[in-house]
Formats: structure tokens, C-alpha cells, sequence
């Protein structure tokens, strides 16, 4: 089994590379399921109907989310009623949507884990106590286990990813933007990479229009940040799991950018 696991989608651009490229890969690298980041799909900050079917259009068979999964109020009409659209599990009980997923795929079932970090993060309930809880959930039900650990610091991240090596089949890092080059086995078995990076306008500073940026540092006045247009950057990594064991085989980075014109 392959999974592709792809980074966050930004605005119009990013959703514009996500249908573009997702396909193609998905042919020519023998994906078998596609996990992607999508909270900033919509306008580069939350989720409509039109952004997350977009995303389910192009080839998403799951959607992950972040600290802005509730800036567009339109994804509180939906987010209960979609199975596979999840948010960090660690917001506080009572919160809408749910913060994992299973799916079926021939004869296995699939988990997939959302949680936040609280490193440089708005306050949330701590994700390591989070992540145990989780785990005892849906330990008679899952084969196989993913995270998208949504977080800012890399110390966090890389803390996550040790702690759950050897019980999960890959943990991976999103938020940030930049996509790291640290993709690994960790020495129990575990896949891991400190971010997947970002899907959208490659011309801008993490998405968003660069002089928009430049002018809140410049001035250090608030400034409306813009979603970036133009050429995109395309990044994902593919996590290869073992049929037979259902143990993590590889953790394969990816990233397409306009300048280079290829992956």
C-alpha cells in the first residue's frame, strides 16, 4: 500500500495544484490513498463547501485541519456530517467534527490522527495525553495508523515523532509551510518528516502576497494579509506500508516547484 500525504493546501493556487498534479502522481506512483492538509483552502484561512469539495474532486480520499479549521463559519454546517474530514483531536470535548478518521481500503482500515501542537500555538489540551487515549480508541480496529501532527515548533514535532515510534506508521509534521528535508525511518519503524510543506503560490512569504509581509515587519502595524496568486509549489510525501505486516516499508519526499519543473 501507498499513501501519499500532501501539504497544506493554500487558497485558490494551492487547490488549482492540488487538481492538477494529484492525479497524475497518483498514476504514475501507484497511490492508494490520498491524506491532504486543507485548512487554508479557502481564501488561506479555514474551509468552504466549495474548498473541501474541491479538494474531494481532485483526488483527497481524507482532509486534515489545524488551528484555523473554524475561520470560515460555513464549515460548522458540515464538518459533523463528513466522515472523513477531521480537526485536531485535542480541542476540548464538545467541539464539532471529530479529530480521527477510519478507512476501509480491500480488507484493512486505515486511521488517520489530527492533532495540534501547543508550541507557539493558541492554547489547546496537551496532544501526547491526547495521542494515548486516541490510541487505546481504535486499537482493536485499526491495522494502520497515521498523524498529522499540526504544530510549530520542530523540538514538538520531532518529540511526537519519538514518542510514537513503533506505534503508529508514520507521523508528519504540517502548519509551518516549509517543507523540511528530514524524512526518515525512525528506529522503530515509524515514518516521519518535521513538515510536509506547502501546496500553493510559490511566489509569496508561506502563501501569502510578499509585500503584505514585508510591510507588516517594515511598519509593525496590522496589515490584511492576501493569498499569494501565480506559480505553485506542489509537496507531499509517499509512506509505502507492507501488505502482508502492515509495518512502514518507506517515507518517500516529493516536492514540485515552478522553477525546477518537475518533481
Amino acid at each position: 500500500m501507498k499513501v501519499m500525504l500532501v501539504g497544506d493546501v493554500c487558497g485558490r493556487t494551492g487547490r488549482e495544484a492540488f487538481a492538477r498534479f494529484t492525479p497524475k502522481l497518483k498514476r504514475e506512483k501507484n497511490i492508494d490513498i490520498i491524506v491532504v492538509n486543507g485548512e487554508n483552502s479557502a481564501g488561506g484561512k479555514g474551509f468552504t463547501r466549495k474548498s473541501l469539495d474541491a479538494l474531494y474532486h481532485a483526488g483527497a480520499d481524507i482532509v486534515t485541519s489545524g488551528n484555523h479549521v473554524w475561520d470560515k463559519k460555513d464549515v460548522l454546517e458540515f464538518i459533523d456530517d463528513e466522515p472523513f474530514l477531521i480537526r485536531p483531536a485535542n480541542y476540548p470535548d464538545g467541539a464539532p467534527g471529530k479529530g480521527y478518521c477510519l478507512y476501509p481500503w480491500k480488507a484493512k482500515t486505515i486511521a488517520v490522527l489530527n492533532l495540534s501542537g501547543r508550541v507557539f500555538m493558541p492554547p489547546i489540551d496537551c496532544p501526547f495525553q491526547k495521542v494515548d487515549e486516541l490510541l487505546k480508541e481504535i486499537k482493536d480496529e485499526a491495522d494502520i495508523i497515521f498523524l498529522d501532527f499540526h504544530a510549530e515548533a520542530t523540538s514538538e514535532k520531532m518529540a511526537m515523532g519519538a514518542y510514537l515510534d513503533g506505534r503508529v506508521n508514520a507521523v508528519v509534521g504540517t502548519h509551518t509551510h516549509v517543507q523540511t528535508a528530514d524524512e526518515v525511518l525512525l528506529s522503530k519503524g515509524t515514518a516521519y518528516i518535521t513538515d510536509l510543506g506547502m501546496t500553493g503560490p510559490a511566489n509569496s512569504i508561506l502563501g501569502v502576497r510578499t509585500e503584505r509581509v514585508i510591510e507588516k515587519f517594515l511598519t509593525g502595524r496590522p496589515v490584511r494579509f492576501e493569498v499569494a496568486e501565480g506559480d505553485e509549489v506542489y509537496s507531499a510525501v509517499i509512506v509505502e506500508i507492507d501488505d502482508a505486516t502492515n509495518r512502514t516499508v518507506s517515507i518517500e519526499r516529493l516536492q514540485y516547484h515552478h522553477k525546477t519543473n518537475c518533481f
